[in-house]
This record gives structure tokens, sequence and C-alpha cells, in this order.
């Protein structure tokens, strides 16, 4: 069979694959959405206020969007805000996490059409410079200290979009606000327990990470809208949640395991795992595809990873955490004495190092990956070539859309 895969925002990458090795290619689960379904969401909203109620008497209304690193189609929801409020009487926050701030093209995908007329209300948030509020200390010890600009706003409005997420649980509601809004040394505490077991995908409950962002939100003791959207595997709008954040977070939640969490019969010898644009911004950020391709891997398999990794590798201490040693558990070793942020990101893909192969088609420089004891080709077909000369008979599946797709194999197989 030749498969054609999406790399990079509109190009593809292909290989021959024989049809007796190919055991599967599993990505998000087809599903059908209704129309106007952000319009739908508004008329209905989850909690007993609508966002005309929600509103009156604000005269500080701040929204948090997405960076440009999330499939989030902000504009979209924008386009159906336009019809129930003055979109430039509020101001915009952009939750960039400890990511950069985004670039021209990212704010166009963000805003759309809008982008020009809300260019002035439109602030980006920065983790190391951003005045902050402390907001006390959450009981997994991490300092709360959040942009000071929604944490003073009448109305906050969150904008999101949800989805698994290899160490939250899921994306979406309340992860908007922190790491979204938060300071460099919240997000380094939070994402430090990200090294424990407990942080995962598909779990909210003992997931020491989810609960550090939900005692945030429980000290701001402020009722915050929220629009939070789930996109089906071709990116449109599968379904929209409004309302109450945590109401519309767990109704969306629902419909994300609809669509992201796929059941496997077993375990495969070989997995190519997809970053799609943008999750491909860079290795940190395609490192998510990795992760998700874990449970669908046997041990002493071999992972691939198919990503542009568009902007380079993302993560300086990552990047030096993975090249510290040939030996990955040498590398875990040392994680566990200290963190700085991306040590957690370095831990998991330690982990697999630990008990797989990983491989990579990118378009980063090959000693890069070397160094990081990431194999890399230049083209997916040597990669392939490469496998079924190690071992003919290989199954392998092909995991598209990886940084969101989590599988599961069937409990009773």
């Amino acid at each position: 069979m030749r498969l054609k895969l999406p790399y990079g925002e509109k190009g593809t990458i292909e290989a021959e694959v024989p049809d007796v090795n190919l055991a599967r290619i599993a990505g998000p689960n087809e599903v059908c959405g209704s129309a106007k379904k952000i319009d739908h969401a508004l008329s209905h909203p989850c909690g007993e206020r609508s966002l005309e109620s929600f509103l009156e008497g604000g005269e500080d209304v701040v929204f948090i969007v997405n960076d440009g690193t999330r499939p989030t189609p902000t504009a979209k929801v924008l386009d159906a805000l336009a019809d129930h409020m003055n979109l430039h009487q509020a101001r915009y926050l952009i939750a960039t996490g400890a990511h950069r701030g985004p670039t021209e093209e990212e704010l166009r995908f963000i805003f759309g059409d809008h982008l020009e007329i809300l260019r002035d209300r439109i602030l980006v948030h920065d983790a190391h410079l951003s005045p902050t509020v402390h907001l006390g200390i959450s009981k997994n010890g991490t300092d709360m200290d959040v942009n000071q600009v929604a944490v003073d706003a009448d109305r906050l409005i969150i904008i999101t979009s949800v989805e698994p997420h290899y160490f939250a649980g899921y994306t979406g509601g309340r992860k908007s606000f922190l790491p979204g809004v938060a300071s460099f040394k919240t997000i380094e505490q939070n994402h430090k327990l990200a090294m424990r077991p407990e942080a995962k995908a598909l779990v909210l409950e003992g997931n020491p990470v989810h609960e550090d962002m939900m005692d945030a939100l429980s000290v701001v003791k402020k009722d915050i809208f929220s629009i939070q959207v789930v996109l089906d595997r071709h990116q449109e709008i599968y379904r929209a949640a409004a309302g109450e954040l945590h109401d519309a977070f767990h109704q969306a939640i629902v419909w994300a395991d609809q669509v992201f969490s796929i059941d496997i019969p077993k375990r495969y010898d070989a997995v190519i795992t997809v970053a799609p644009y943008p999750m491909d911004v860079d290795l940190y950020q395609s490192q998510k595809a990795i992760d998700n391709a874990k449970w669908a891997l046997k041990e002493s398999g071999t992972l691939i990873l198919v990503s542009k990794c568009r902007e380079g590798v993302g993560d300086d201490t990552f990047v030096k955490q993975l090249s510290r040693s040939p030996d990955p558990r040498t590398i875990l070793q040392a994680l566990t004495e200290e963190y700085r942020l991306g040590y957690h990101k370095a831990a998991k893909m330690a982990e697999i190092m630990c008990q797989a192969e990983v491989w990579a088609v990118t378009d980063l420089p090959t000693g890069v990956l070397e160094r990081m004891n990431v194999t890399p080709f230049p083209s997916l077909q040597e990669a392939v070539d490469r496998l079924l000369s190690n071992k003919p008979d290989a199954e392998i599946l092909v995991l598209l859309d990886g940084s969101v797709t989590v599988p599961k194999v069937r409990e009773h197989e």
C-alpha cells in the first residue's frame, strides 16, 4: 500500500508499505457533527447563565484564547460571538504558557478576519515578564501566580478546544488559566508533577497536574464563561459546549473521547505516529505524538515519528537532557535529581527509549537527533525499509494525528 501522510501545513510524505506488514491505519474516530454547533452551544449553555446574562454589567471583559500551536478554531468562535456582543469592547489575552509569542501568521490563524479590528485589544501573555497575582500555594506545593489581567477582569471568557493530553489528562477548560497565563515559575512547578505516573492521558482523578489547575481556579472564586470545542479527524468542529467552565469542560470531555480515544486489539511491532500541523511546530511539541503512540507499541518495538518540526527542536533544556548520555536509564536517573521546565518531556521520552527504539522523519539536522538518542531518517520510505530489513514480518500501526489520538488495547483481548 502507498502511504500518504500529512507533513507540514500543506505537504505530504509517502512510503510504500507491503500490505502484509500494514496492520492498521488508525486515527481519530469518524464522527458526524451538526450544523451551527457554536450557535447551538451559545443558545443552550451549560449551567443557568447565558452569555448575555454573564456579560451584563461587565466593564472589563477579557477573553483567554489559545496560541498558534493549538488547533483551536478561535476565529470561528469569534464569528459566532459577533452576533451576541461587540467584540471590540473586550480584550484578548493569548495563553502562551511558556511558549514564545505568536508570529503574524499565527495571529491571523487565531483571529482570522477579526485581527485588524481587534489588534489594539490583543495582549500576549509572557510567562517571564507579564505582571501576575499570587493566588497562594496549591495542595501539591505549586506557587499559583497568574496574569493580573485575567485575575482582575470582572468578566472572564475562555475559548479553547478539548482533546486528550499526555500528562494533564485533557486540554481545555482550566488549562487555559494555568498554565496558559501563569508565571514561568508556576508553570515549571506544575509541569514537574508530570513526572509522576498518575499524570497521563485521559485521566483526571488523582492526576496531580489537573489538581493544580483546579486549585488555581478555586482560589480565584469567580464565574468563568467558556466556549469549548471538540474537533473531528478533519479538524472541523464536531461539537461545542458553552457556559460555566467546569460544566462545559466535562461535557466536552465526553465528546473528545468519542473522537480521540480509539480501541485497538493489541500492541504492534512498530508505530508510525504523525504530528500534523500546527502541532508539528517543533520537536518539543511533537513529543506528544510519541507519548501517545507508546500505548500501541510492543516492548522492544520501533516508534517512528513523522513531524516537520518547522521551527527546530523548540527547547534547549529538553534537548540537552536527552543528549547527556547514550543510555536512557542514566538520563532518567539524572532527571529525578533536579527539575527544570522541559525535564518532564525528556523523562517521558527516556522512559520510552528504555523499552523501544525511537526513529524520526523530520526537517531537523541529523546530528541533533542522534545526540538525543533518536535515529534520523531522510525519508519515511527509508525508515520503513530499515524496519522491514530488521524484522521482515513486522506488524505496523500508523497513528494519524498522533498528538491527540490515544490508542487503548481492549481489555477483553
